[in-house]
């Protein structure tokens, strides 16, 4: 009775692996577990085995259990390869997508500021050309500030305010004549001297 392994009975009988195996589990062929090893026992006529024999058996065996190693091996390698260069190529798509996603939104505040500016622009002209139009003709009075004072009255129609800003300013003035020697009284009417003086921090709003 000789001993094989799955494999050399698979080779012997011209079969696949998994035929000894069934075979086994039938209960066709006797075997036996060796260091956690399947052995197939096969009777056949008796002659004397050598020791050289015994030996290029076990070459085959370890043989064969090294190719599968190494090709096992082989296949680890390729697939942590493959992973690796997928994290690469993922890590490099999402940069990619996060560089057009700003690029998106930057695109889209300049074009957003373009628009504001062309309807603040717009409508800062139309809101003049309103102011203008709602001057009554007679209103605008051509003045020329002389080096002298003058009236506060002409010199607030130099600004053309409308009426109701034009008496917010006019009554700033009234209140600072005694207490401020840019606003004054002659003969009941009160002067200013824009020449002389600055009144920005009473015609500004």
């Amino acid at each position: 009775m000789s001993k094989l392994s799955v494999a050399e009975a698979a080779l012997k009988f011209k079969v696949s692996k998994e035929a000894i195996h069934n075979r086994i589990r039938r209960g066709s062929l006797d075997c036996v577990i060796e260091h956690g090893l399947k052995y197939v026992l096969i009777d056949e006529p008796a002659t004397q085995e050598t020791p050289s024999s015994n030996q290029t058996t076990n070459d085959k065996y370890y043989s064969y259990i090294e190719d599968e190693n190494n090709s096992l091996k082989k296949k680890v390698k390729e697939l942590e390869e493959q992973n690796s260069s997928l994290r690469d190529q993922k890590e490099k798509m999402l940069i990619e997508e996060k560089k057009k996603i700003e690029q998106v939104y930057k695109d889209r505040d300049e074009q957003l500021k373009q628009v504001l500016h062309t309807i603040s622009t717009k409508f800062i002209a139309h809101v003049k050309d309103e102011i203008v139009s709602e001057v009554p003709i007679e209103t605008v009075v051509d003045v020329e500030i002389k080096e002298e004072p003058i009236r506060l009255k002409d010199f607030l129609k130099l600004k053309n305010y409308k009426p109701a800003k034009r008496q917010r300013i006019k009554n700033r003035f009234k209140r600072l004549i005694g207490s401020d020697e840019r606003v004054f009284r002659q003969k009941g009417k009160v002067y200013v001297d824009p020449i002389k003086y600055d009144y920005k921090d009473l015609i500004s709003e």
